[in-house]
């Protein structure tokens, strides 16, 4: 099938590299001419394992390929994704501009029948936004074109996009007419070998799932935020608490894991949006807006932990010749993406509080550099940024964080302080290798 994607940001790329990969014709269009001289280079602008191996080859094998030409890419298709940005205006609302612009463009140089499918996460109504564009501009032509738009929201995780792609545990395409929905299945079907996974329903319920979604997720994580915050007045232990509950089958584990907030493209950005659709409903979200206020607060845990710990006399710059080393700067691992990331606030802080800080992450030095500049160090040595630090701060819990060289550790800082945002290690074998430990919601062999 021949299908153009607008947008080479992270799902647009994913979805290019994945559709190729299952024999279709793909064309991947970016108005950024140096990010589509890069990508024909094979120089990818995101990192996700294994999407530079399948971009090269499938670039090499001439499945797909890379163009600022927009005109060229919606005549050579049948299927035209959208797949821009919608970034959070002032309000919390999705701007919509990018999306509407591309839909405008596809208006202007259809020349047959065209499917549009909003890729992007968009908000309910969306659709129909797009095909009033769409129409307009043919109108506008006095073009009698056939077109029919569909929304097929994307269930990506940063770090696992291309197993979530090519073996997705649903894809949902919202649809009013049988004729695209089938041509949908056929473009889908090679990635439901296995099983049929397809859910297809209306536009407006397509639109709504993915928000949906991502708000439980949201809400799964504060909830547990909130539940360790508690655990740690009462003396209990959350990651007991979260295998007690993670075992009845209509919780699960997912999602149930403490931690410095949520981060990240999605999660605070469809929040954001969905309450604000809520209001112009005249629908009150309290749950949501709860989920994001705990959120917010989250961030500024870990920092207030290492303020308590390492406090000077000095109360507006408490932490003024102290230094913290902080593992980890992405919101997740597997990922360079720092948008929204728990590491931003809680950096911020310590250094509004007089501390240096030392960084290291596997994948997001450069990224971080774009949002402290040289306010902090950084290395590419996870061990070298703790000589002579005060304490160690773990903030993102990537592999090479979950068993370290403890004695190294404990030599190299000043004093064997780790505060950890991730519940990484065992509390009581910490404390027996004279660590202050200090983990969320966890009192066993640690410190509050």
């Amino acid at each position: 099938m021949k299908i153009c994607i607008f947008g080479a940001g992270y799902v647009g790329l994913v979805a290019a590299a994945c559709f190729a990969e299952s024999g279709n014709s793909v064309i991947a269009v970016d108005i950024d001419h140096a990010r589509i001289d890069n990508l024909k280079q094979g120089i990818i602008p995101i990192y996700e394992p294994g999407l530079k191996e399948m971009i090269v080859r499938n670039q090499s094998e001439g499945r797909l390929s890379f163009t600022v030409d927009m005109e060229e890419a919606v005549k050579a298709s049948l299927v035209c994704f959208i797949a821009v940005g919608t970034p959070p205006g002032e309000d919390g609302s999705a701007d919509l501009k990018y999306v509407l612009g591309v839909a405008r463009d596809i208006g202007r140089t259809m020349n047959g029948f065209k499917i549009i499918v909003d890729k992007s996460t968009v908000p309910v109504g969306t659709a129909d936004k797009v095909r009033a564009a769409i129409q307009e501009e043919l109108t506008t032509r006095a073009a009698e074109l056939e077109f029919d738009v569909v929304s097929n929201p994307e269930f990506l995780k940063e770090g696992a996009a291309i197993d979530d792609f090519m073996k997705p545990d649903r894809v949902v395409i919202g649809c009013d007419n049988v004729r695209t929905a089938e041509i949908m299945k056929e473009l889908y079907d090679p990635f439901m070998r296995k099983q049929n996974r397809m859910i297809v329903m209306d536009i407006r319920s397509a639109e709504m799932t993915k928000y949906a979604a991502n708000a439980m997720l949201a809400t799964r994580i504060s909830f547990m935020n909130q539940i360790a915050g508690l655990c740690e007045r009462m003396g209990a232990d959350v990651m007991a608490v979260r295998e007690g509950i993670g075992s009845d089958t209509r919780i699960g584990y997912d999602f149930l894991f403490p931690g410095p907030g949520y981060g990240g493209s999605c999660f605070p950005k469809d929040v954001k949006a969905l309450i604000k659709t809520a209001e112009e409903s005249n629908y009150d979200f309290l749950l949501l807006k709860a989920v994001e206020e705990v959120n917010e607060h989250q961030k500024e845990v870990l920092a207030d932990k290492l303020i308590k710990l390492l406090s000077s006399p000095d109360e507006e710059r408490p932490l003024v010749g102290r230094t913290v080393a902080c593992w980890g700067l992405s919101f997740k691992p597997r990922t360079d993406d720092m948008r929204e990331a728990p590491a931003i606030t809680i950096i911020e802080r310590l250094l509004a509080a007089g501390a240096t800080v030392r960084a290291h992450d596997p994948e997001a030095l450069k990224e971080a550099q774009h949002y402290f500049g040289n306010r902090i160090e950084y290395s590419s040595n996870q061990y070298a940024i703790l000589d002579g630090a005060d304490a160690l701060a773990i903030i993102t819990d990537w592999s090479e964080y979950r068993n370290p060289d403890f004695d190294r550790i404990k030599t190299a800082l000043r004093s064997p302080i780790v505060v950890d945002g991730r519940n990484l290690y065992k509390p009581d074998r910490m404390a027996a290798n004279g660590f202050t430990y200090v983990p969320l919601g966890r009192c066993s062999g640690g410190v509050k």
